[in-house]
């Protein structure tokens, strides 16, 4: 897990491209002491594994299923990339949780300026537009950040969030552009919700018989989780 709270901004230093899992080397100033062979180390957002170490880079493998599901198809030598180190136990939470798991690539739409921060909206499928919220948390290249605006339609869903000086300077959120590709991870809890209202009856423990009132079966409602104070 990790926190959406980049560490360092890195840059690429190769690319070794295969059939197979690709291998990424990528040079910071991380405090490479306290990283170790097997860490997980999110790189714009993408949870990879550390397999090599030297100096001031370290190497991590990176899955046809990650590289299908980011922008690292585009990835080359000097591109920079934000780095977060997985969470410690017991550490603070400051951002989201956050898997490092991203679910689609998205595109920056505009950019404009909201006083001392920048305003930056973005698109993606509409498919995913149902796990993205007003006020609810995104992983943009790994950042965590507040939704604003949301504006769906049948082919896209358009969504705004503010990026504060300090982000932009700490991150490649300052680097981007109208037509940039960016790495989304859309929040956790908002898939399980999803998964527990399909599946409800499914997902009912045994046994419980305050999940079946009246033995109507209908799994879990609207109603079940209002009548329990999530609404």
């Amino acid at each position: 897990m990790f926190t959406g709270l980049i560490e360092t901004v890195g840059a690429v230093a190769s690319v070794e491209r295969s059939s197979g899992d690709w291998k990424l080397t990528v040079s910071s100033d991380l405090p490479m002491g306290e990283v170790k062979l097997g860490d997980s180390i999110a790189v714009s957002g993408a949870c990879l594994t550390v397999i090599a170490m030297g100096g001031a880079t370290f190497t991590v493998e990176v899955s046809q299923e990650s590289v299908g599901k980011t922008w690292f198809p585009d990835i080359g030598p000097g591109r920079p990339v934000n780095l977060e180190r997985a969470m410690a136990l017991g550490g603070r939470l400051d951002g989201h949780l956050v898997q490092g798991h991203v679910d689609v690539v998205g595109a920056v739409e505009r950019i404009a300026p909201r006083g001392r921060s920048t305003q930056i909206w973005f698109r993606v499928p509409a498919a995913f537009g149902r796990y993205i919220i007003p006020k609810g948390s995104i992983a943009i290249d790994g950042v965590s950040l507040t939704v604003n605006e949301v504006i769906d339609d049948d082919q896209a869903t358009r969504f705004s969030i503010n990026v504060i000086p300090l982000t932009q300077q700490k991150t490649t959120l300052g680097n981007l552009s109208a037509g940039s590709k960016v790495n989304i991870e859309t929040d956790l809890l908002g898939r399980y919700v999803e998964r527990l209202l399909k599946h409800g009856g499914a997902c009912r423990a045994k046994g419980d018989a305050s999940s079946d009132e009246g033995g109507s079966g209908g799994g879990l409602t609207e109603a079940y989780l209002r009548d329990r104070g999530f609404a």
